[in-house]
C-alpha cells in the first residue's frame, strides 16, 4: 500500500501505557474471542503487555516508540487507514443523503475500558456500539502476521472490518439483528451473528474498492494479501489450525470460503446493496 506520508485522522485516542484491572467483556462485532483463543493456544501469551482501566486520559503518556524518539508508525498507518475511511463513507452516505458519523478509534495495550466493560487485548480488535469505537490493541498485527497473514493491506483489512460493524449500527442493522436473536434459538442467533460478521467483510471490501478508486493506494498484491487474511482467520481453518473437526455450528465469523467471497464482494462492486449477506450465505 502506498500510504506513508499521507493525511492521518484525528479520531484517534491512544490509551497505550495506562495501568489497570479486568473484568469480563460485552462488547458486539470484533475478529472474535474463539479466533483469539486459538491463536494464544499456539503462539502463547507471553507478550507481557501492560493492562488498562479508566476513561480516556487528558494527558496520554506517550508510547515507547514516541518516548524513544522514534516515529510511531503504527499509529501513523491506523491514522492514514481511519482518514480513507472517513473520506469513503462521507462520500457514500452523502450520495444517500445522509451524514456519516465518525467513529473514534482507541488504540491500546493489554486491556482498555470501553463502554462495553474492561476487555483483554486476547478478545482482538473490537467495535463498541455503547461508544461508537473501534478498540484494537496494535499487538494484534503481529498475530496476524505469525499466522501468515502479512502486508499492510491485510491489516488494513482488519481496521476496516471493524468500521463495517460501525456502520451497520449507524445503519440500524445490529439493532434489528439483536432483537431477532432474542426471538430465536442459540443456534438460530449465532447464524445471524454469522451473517453480520460476513457483511462486515464486505463493507470493507467496499471500502478497499472506493480508497483505491479515489485516492489510488494500492499495489500489485494487495488484494490478494487481505483475501488471504480472510482466508486465514475463517472458522473452518482456526478449527483445522487447533486440531479440530470444523464444526459450523461453533463457527462465529464464517468460513474461510465465506469470508474471502463477501470481501471480495465488496471490493468488486464497491456497492452497499450487494453486501446482502442474510439473502446468501454461500
Amino acid at each position: 500500500m502506498r500510504w506513508k506520508g499521507r493525511k492521518q485522522s484525528t479520531n484517534i485516542e491512544d490509551r497505550r501505557g495506562r495501568g489497570g484491572s479486568f473484568r469480563r467483556k460485552s462488547s458486539f462485532g470484533g475478529i472474535g474471542f474463539f479466533i483469539i483463543l486459538l491463536l494464544f493456544l499456539f503462539f502463547g501469551q507471553g507478550q507481557n503487555l501492560l493492562d488498562f482501566s479508566g476513561n480516556t486520559p487528558q494527558s496520554q503518556a506517550p508510547s515507547q516508540s514516541s518516548a524513544n524518539g522514534t516515529p510511531d508508525e503504527v499509529k501513523e498507518f491506523i491514522g492514514v487507514i481511519l482518514q480513507t475511511s472517513e473520506e469513503v463513507w462521507g462520500d457514500i452516505f452523502a450520495r444517500s443523503n445522509a451524514r456519516y458519523q465518525q467513529p473514534k478509534l482507541v488504540m491500546f495495550e493489554g486491556r482498555v475500558q470501553s463502554a462495553c466493560g474492561i476487555t483483554s487485548s486476547a478478545t482482538g480488535p473490537f467495535y463498541c456500539p455503547g461508544d461508537n469505537k473501534i478498540y484494537i490493541d496494535p499487538s494484534f498485527f503481529s498475530e496476524l502476521n505469525r499466522m501468515g497473514a502479512k502486508g499492510d493491506f491485510a491489516k488494513a483489512y482488519v481496521i476496516a472490518h471493524e468500521l463495517g460493524h460501525h456502520i451497520q449500527s449507524l445503519q440500524g442493522i445490529s439493532d434489528r439483528v439483536t432483537r431477532m436473536q432474542q426471538r430465536m434459538s442459540s443456534r438460530q442467533a449465532n447464524k445471524l451473528s454469522v451473517r453480520l460478521e460476513l457483511q462486515a467483510d464486505c463493507y470493507a471490501g467496499i471500502w478497499g474498492h472506493h480508497t483505491e478508486k479515489k485516492l489510488h493506494l494500492l499495489e500489485d498484491g494487495d488484494i490478494e494479501e487481505a483475501i488471504n487474511a480472510a482466508y486465514l482467520i475463517g472458522d473452518d481453518h482456526m478449527q483445522r489450525r487447533a486440531g479440530m473437526g470444523v464444526n459450523t455450528s461453533a463457527f462465529t465469523h464464517g468460513s474461510s470460503k465465506q469470508r474471502a467471497h463477501w470481501f471480495q464482494v465488496g471490493i468488486l462492486t464497491g456497492k452497499v446493496s450487494k453486501c446482502d449477506t442474510f439473502a446468501d450465505m454461500r
